[in-house]
C-alpha cells in the first residue's frame, strides 16, 4: 500500500482544488417525476450531491398534476420523467408544460427516463417535446452526461433507441401515429399496456390510483375500440406493436 502511495507521487494542491470544483464549474435545477419513491430516492442518491456533480434536484413529483404543479413553481433546466404515471403519463406532462418547453429565454426541457423500451412510448414523449430517452439501466455517470447534454440542447438516446426515433421521422409521409392507437384515450393506452404485461386488474387499480370498476371500463372500451374478444388476443395485440 505504502509503495503504491509512493509511486503516485506528490499531490498538486492546484490540481486537487480544480478537481473538487468540477461539479461547480457548471449547475442545472433537475426535477424528479416518478411515481416509484425509492427510485426517486435513489436516483437524488446518485446524482445529487451537487458539490460533486453539479445537478441540484430541486423538486420531486409522483404523478400528473404533482409534475405540473412543482415543475411550473420551481422551473428547473431539465426534467428526468418517467413514462408511465398516474393521471395521464409522460405525454400529459409534456402537454400541460408545452408553454414553459416554449420559452425562449429559459425553457424547461425533458429527458424521459423510463424501465420501458417501446417503440411506442420513445415515440411518443419525443413528438410531445422531450429531448431524449434512456432507459433505467444507465449509469449515474451517464445520466449526469445526459442531464448537462439535454440543458445545452442536444438530443439524447440510449443507443437502441435512436433507431426508434430515426425510423419514425425519416419519412415524411409516415403516418404520425397508429390508426387503431389513435382511437385510444391516453388512460385506456396505459390500461391496454398493463394488461398486455400480465396485471392484474387489481394491480392496474392500484398502478393507476382508479378503481376496478373503472378499470373494467377501460379494458371494455379498449377491447371494443380495436374490436378484440378477450385480453389474450389484446396481448397479442399490443406485442406485435411491441407496446410491452
Amino acid at each position: 500500500m505504502s509503495d503504491a502511495t509512493e509511486a503516485s507521487g506528490p499531490v498538486d494542491p492546484a490540481a486537487g482544488a480544480a478537481e473538487a470544483g468540477a461539479g461547480a464549474a457548471r449547475r442545472v435545477k433537475v426535477v424528479l417525476v416518478d411515481d416509484h419513491r425509492m427510485f426517486r430516492t435513489g436516483v437524488q442518491a446518485e446524482i445529487g450531491q451537487t458539490e460533486r456533480t453539479g445537478v441540484e434536484v430541486v423538486g420531486e413529483a409522483a404523478d400528473v398534476d404533482q409534475a405540473v404543479a412543482v415543475i411550473t413553481a420551481t422551473r428547473p433546466e431539465v426534467v428526468l420523467l418517467d413514462v408511465h404515471l398516474p393521471g395521464g403519463g409522460g405525454v400529459e406532462v409534456l402537454r400541460r408544460c408545452a408553454p414553459l418547453m416554449a420559452d425562449a429565454e429559459s425553457p424547461v426541457r425533458f429527458l424521459a427516463l423510463s424501465v420501458s423500451d417501446a417503440a411506442e412510448d420513445v415515440i411518443g414523449v419525443i413528438r410531445g417535446g422531450a429531448r431524449g430517452y434512456v432507459t433505467k439501466t444507465i449509469t449515474g455517470t451517464d445520466l449526469v452526461d445526459s442531464v448537462f447534454r439535454v440543458q445545452e440542447g442536444d438530443a439524447v438516446f440510449s443507443p437502441r433507441l435512436a433507431g426508434f426515433v430515426l425510423d419514425a421521422f425519416a419519412s415524411t409521409d409516415a403516418a404520425p401515429i397508429d390508426e387503431d392507437l389513435d382511437r385510444l384515450t391516453q388512460r385506456e393506452r396505459e390500461v391496454l399496456r398493463l394488461i398486455a404485461r400480465g396485471y392484474a386488474y387489481k394491480e392496474i387499480a392500484k398502478q393507476l390510483y382508479i378503481s376496478v370498476k373503472t378499470v373494467e371500463s377501460h379494458v371494455s372500451a379498449v377491447l371494443r375500440k380495436l374490436q378484440l374478444s378477450n385480453r389474450h388476443e389484446l396481448t397479442r395485440w399490443a406485442t406485435a406493436r411491441r407496446l410491452v
